[in-house]
């Protein structure tokens, strides 16, 4: 089936992005990686920028049905320590076996979206499982501007397995717990000089 080889391929894809960077994600490189005859990949992604959005559709696929596991396997997030968990679980997931590999395929794609915004609109999707979750913790604790501080914290999280992607090591519980706390803080107007 047409389908089945397109996601063979964009698998394979994924994996020459995870094992060789983006100039080595060619037509060709992608044949051999998923052991198919020379022009195969062509034949169902015409162009570069084809194969990029059927590598980064998948990755977005891969991705939502990882955080809607994760999401399933969790109790509702109802305390700080539920969320940290989550978290740390996550990023864990993030930085070692499968989802290392897609990690370093993931922000390959995030560099190369800065100049095509056909992949921008697919790798970043507004809503998941995850996101979600973090919200409603954010609503059930009474913290105002919920969307921004979701955004915020979402956002430092994946710096921070970012920062772990490259320098190795596992991301510090004690900075979860610290971006948690950030966010949870409510803002306390400055009183007016007397």
């Amino acid at each position: 089936m047409a389908s089945d080889r397109r996601v063979l391929l964009a698998d394979a894809a994924l994996d020459v992005l995870a094992d060789e960077g983006i100039r080595s994600l060619t037509h060709r490189a992608v044949d051999r990686k998923a052991a198919l005859p020379p022009g195969t990949t062509s034949a169902y992604f015409r162009t570069r920028a084809a194969l990029l959005t059927g590598l980064v559709t998948r990755l977005v696929q891969l991705d939502q049905a990882e955080l809607q596991t994760t999401a399933e396997r969790l109790p509702p997030l109802r305390t700080v320590e539920e969320l940290v968990n989550g978290m740390a679980l996550l990023t864990r997931r993030r930085l070692t076996g499968e989802g290392r590999r897609r990690s370093l395929a993931r922000y390959a794609c995030y560099v190369e979206s800065v100049r095509d915004p056909e992949l921008r609109e697919i790798l970043i999707p507004r809503e998941n499982a995850g996101r979600e979750a973090v919200r409603l913790f954010l609503i059930e604790h009474g913290v105002t501007d919920v969307e921004n501080r979701t955004h915020t914290l979402l956002t430092c999280i994946d710096g921070l397995v970012f920062d772990r992607l490259v320098n190795g090591g596992e991301v510090p519980r004690e900075a979860l717990e610290g971006l948690v706390a950030a966010a949870l803080r409510q803002d306390r107007a400055t009183p007016a000089p007397t």
